[in-house]
Parts: C-alpha cells; sequence; structure tokens
C-alpha cells in the first residue's frame, strides 16, 4: 500500500488511503449482491438501489424525512417527498430519503414507507442526535431532522444531503440558549449540506457567528450573499462564492481530506418563487409573537411557525418551500456526480 501511494502523490495520502478502502468495500458488496456490508452499523439497513449505486460509485443523495412528517400538511408533504426524489433521480443520481423505521436506520426508503411517514405526520417522534438510541431501543420511528440525517448518511457512506434550510440560532437565544444540534452536527460529519440557508424564522446573525466559531464553512452558490430561505438576499456575507458543482466537489474533497467535519452549501431559491421580504417578514413576527403567547417551545417551535406562516402567506410560503427544496435537489444531484 506504502509503494502504491507513493507511485500517485497527487492523491495525496489521507484522501488515497480512503478511496481504496471504499473501492474495496464497492468490490465486496458488488460479490456478496447484498445492501449489508460487515464495516457498516448493525443498526443500519441500506435500500437495495442506494447500496448498489454505493457499491458502483455512483452518485447518492441523502434527503431528510423530518420535512415529510413535521414540515408539510399532508398529502403535500408526500407528494413533495416524492417529486424531490424524482428531481434527484431526472439529474443522475439515486435519492435515499433517510428515517428511523421500527427501530432501525434507513438509508433510502420505499414510497410505501414515505407514505406512512406523511400521513402518520407529526405523531412520528422527530428524531435529532440525542433522540436516536432511545428511538432505536424502543423500536420506535422518527423522523430524522438535519444532523440525524448527516448521521445515518455518513455512517451509509453517503457525501452529499440536500434539504430545504438548517436549524441555527433561534431568535432570544440569548435568553433560551436554543440552539440547533444541527450547528454542531455541521462542525463534526463528513457530509455536505446543501440548503436554501438558515430557515427565515431564526437569527441569522448568530448562526452564522455560531457556525464560524465551530469552523462550518458557509458557502454560497452563485451568490455572495447569504440567501433567507424564502427569500434570496439576507444583507449577510458568506465565507466563500462558488458558481459550479465541480468547483463545491473539489472543495469538499479537500474538507474530508483535512478531516474538518460538514460543510454548508447554501443555494438561493430560485427568482421566480422568492417571496417579498416585507411580506414574508411581517408573517414570520407574527407567528413568532404567536408561539410566545401559547408558550410553545422546544421541538415544536418549528413546525408551529412554518404552519402558522403557510396560513398568513396564503400557502405562499409553502409554495416557495417545495421550490426551493427541489432546487437544492437538483443541485445535490448535480454536485454528487462530481464527487
Amino acid at each position: 500500500m506504502e509503494e502504491e501511494i507513493k507511485k500517485r502523490p497527487e492523491e495525496g495520502g489521507l484522501h488515497f488511503l480512503e478511496q481504496m478502502n471504499q473501492e474495496q468495500i464497492r468490490h465486496d458488496m458488488l460479490e456478496a449482491g447484498t445492501h449489508r456490508h460487515p464495516s457498516l452499523n448493525p443498526h443500519l439497513d441500506i435500500a437495495p438501489e442506494v447500496a448498489a449505486a454505493l457499491a458502483a460509485g455512483k452518485p447518492v443523495v441523502a434527503l431528510e424525512s423530518t420535512l415529510i412528517s413535521h414540515g408539510m400538511p399532508y398529502p403535500q408533504n408526500v407528494e413533495t417527498a416524492l417529486r424531490v426524489e424524482a428531481a434527484v433521480r431526472a439529474c443522475g443520481a439515486v435519492p435515499a430519503t433517510i428515517a428511523i423505521l421500527d427501530g432501525r436506520l434507513k438509508a433510502g426508503l420505499s414510497a410505501q414507507e414515505i407514505e406512512h411517514l406523511g400521513s402518520m405526520g407529526r405523531s412520528i417522534a422527530k428524531a435529532s442526535r440525542r433522540d436516536m438510541a432511545l428511538l432505536l431501543a424502543r423500536k420506535a420511528d422518527g423522523a430524522c431532522t438535519v444532523a440525524a440525517t448527516m448521521i445515518i448518511a455518513a455512517m451509509a457512506g453517503i457525501k452529499v444531503f440536500a434539504t430545504g434550510g438548517i436549524g441555527g440560532v433561534h431568535r432570544g437565544a440569548t435568553e433560551t440558549l436554543d440552539i440547533s444540534a444541527d450547528l454542531e452536527e455541521l462542525s463534526r460529519t463528513p457530509v455536505m449540506v446543501i440548503c436554501a440557508g438558515p430557515k427565515a424564522i431564526l437569527d441569522l446573525p448568530l448562526t452564522l457567528e455560531y457556525l464560524e466559531t465551530k469552523g462550518v464553512p458557509v458557502i454560497g452558490y452563485g451568490t455572495s450573499e447569504l440567501p433567507a430561505f424564502y427569500t434570496r438576499t439576507s444583507g449577510l456575507s458568506v465565507d466563500g462564492r462558488v458558481d459550479s458543482p465541480q468547483e463545491l466537489a473539489a472543495a469538499f474533497r479537500a474538507q474530508c481530506d483535512l478531516q474538518l467535519g460538514g460543510m454548508l452549501v447554501c443555494n438561493p431559491i430560485p427568482e421566480a418563487y422568492a417571496m417579498e421580504p416585507a411580506r414574508i417578514q411581517n408573517a414570520i413576527e407574527q407567528a413568532l409573537a404567536e408561539c410566545k403567547a401559547q408558550d410553545i417551545h422546544g421541538k415544536e417551535i418549528t413546525p408551529f411557525l412554518l404552519a402558522r406562516i403557510s396560513e398568513l402567506t396564503g400557502g405562499d410560503s409553502l409554495s416557495a418551500n417545495i421550490e426551493l427544496i427541489l432546487n437544492n435537489a437538483r443541485l445535490a444531484a448535480q454536485t454528487a456526480a462530481c464527487l
């Protein structure tokens, strides 16, 4: 092995060792004709299509399931999840929607499993890092947040993950210390997360400060300004601008070689679907006030706010949410194909 590395110094020792290991795993999985490999976590099930794609070195994109159970009403949640998977396929990649079902970590779901998560809605537990072990022990279901999706994607060997928006520092966090586990996960787990920016209900300046403290690169795709989920601008700068999937892939390869954790890519909502800033901000302010008045806290804050904002905008925010997720899925598939 040492001689082989010396013959190919341009690869870099760490990157080449990882590549050789992945190639061996792919070979073993293809030989065995199975979606499990002895080196994988024993709690993890990889769907056969996803396993075959990983074994063959084809692009795979992770997708979250909190969006399905907690982010949208039924049946739009199921319809959107299936549309997002189709968008990934249309760009030449394999989708791997991630969830916890019957106490098993799932990388890749069937249409029936997506329907189950959507129809059960908020009765499905919202699963972040802290919740995973208990859900497994109880053989329960969980809709995975950004943090949990990153963990399971990394276990499965999936490097790119598309979502709508990440969690972050909530408004009023100087008093409540309400900070999403998504930010901590980005600092430790080597997965590229492509989103439309932190959710607009958050304290965006403090979210950026937290990410900076944790050493998480915040990359703007085609922009030098942080997009604010429903809108393309926020008045805040990102750490760097990238203009092609190839450049994103090169940056993430270097990030992995250095073992620096995850990378956040902020892809602005398409201009045709962006909301008028004053209108969405007014809806957010009203929803936040109602949330405080009703003493809603913890895991219930984000689902309440997203649903209420959709009501206040006559469903326009939900439509924008769907379009930005589709946009992120396409970019994720294109980037995964370059890795």
